[in-house]
């Protein structure tokens, strides 16, 4: 498989101004993946933060492992990491992720009324990868759309600010990836997420490496959804699963059509809730 990387100028230009900005806001609010916290976390942005106030949102929580993603929270719990999952199908997500901000900021306001300050609205920065949800977040927040959102990565393009009634003031962020990756590990689970555009990718060969994985920590689910003969996964190597799955579909030898179909039904979460990291893994 080719080396992973994807960052454009654009991105090179909005960390400069996340960093301009840190001074204006609060807190961080920063968004990961909950499927892939460890490689959805941008270490430019963790050097630019510091010791500023944060929040870790596992975004997306709804698609990924609820056993695994208790772990990663208890990972942050022990290393005073405030962190909440959140998932835009699930109602009280937003009101834990409000209690959460307003307990890490409670005493703002009053350091400023002590200070013969007004008090005001407490200002958060929001940041993420590129397709981790931030768009839909601001706008589950706002109650309206008035972040533009969709299921791929490079949908905002600058930073706005938004307002969620007079409690907070928000400043959205487009989605921003790293110059270099630490490891190949990080390009492929960013691939088969879906944050990085498919159009810069070879699918076949992130399929490959999503049916690998699913094969070691998810037995027998492509056996179950593709209908593939029993034992099949133990039997047939990484390319004739791919094959056998698209002959399954009706695409003939047409893999490359297969693996797009195998990467969306799995961020999709059609092939069920999957995690591509937990806290315990020997590069974390």
């Amino acid at each position: 498989m080719a080396v992973i990387q994807w960052y454009p100028g654009h991105m090179a230009k909005a960390l400069r101004e996340v960093n301009e900005r840190l001074s204006l806001v609060d807190i961080v609010l920063e968004l990961v993946d909950a499927r892939i916290p460890y490689s959805s976390a941008n270490p430019k942005l963790s050097e630019l933060l510091h010791d500023k106030l944060s929040i870790k949102i596992l975004m997306k929580s709804d698609l990924a492992d609820e056993k695994i993603t208790n772990e990663w929270l208890n990972y942050y719990a022990k290393n005073n990491q405030l962190a909440v999952s959140f998932s835009a199908y699930k109602k009280n997500d937003l009101q834990k992720l409000i209690h959460t901000i307003h307990q890490a900021t409670e005493t703002l306001n009053e350091k400023r009324i002590s200070k013969g300050m007004k008090p005001r609205p407490v200002r958060a920065l929001i940041v993420g990868i590129p397709n981790v949800g931030k768009s839909t977040l601001i706008n589950r927040l706002a109650g309206k759309k008035v972040a533009a959102a969709g299921n791929r990565p490079g949908v905002t393009k600058a930073q706005q600010w938004i307002k969620y009634k007079k409690e907070f003031e928000l400043l959205d962020t487009p989605g921003i990836l790293w110059p270099k990756f630490e490891d190949f590990e990080t390009g492929k689970n960013l691939a088969v997420t879906g944050a990085i555009k498919d159009q810069l990718l070879h699918l076949d060969d992130i399929a490959l490496y999503a049916i690998a994985f699913l094969v070691e920590h998810y037995p027998h689910i492509l056996e179950k959804r593709y209908q593939l003969e029993q034992n099949s996964e133990s039997a047939l190597s990484t390319v004739d699963l791919l094959l056998a799955i698209t002959e399954k579909r009706g695409f003939f030898d047409d893999y490359e059509r297969g693996s797009q179909m195998l990467l969306k039904e799995l961020r999709d979460g059609i092939l069920g809730a999957i995690s591509f990291e937990r806290p315990t893994d020997e590069r974390i």
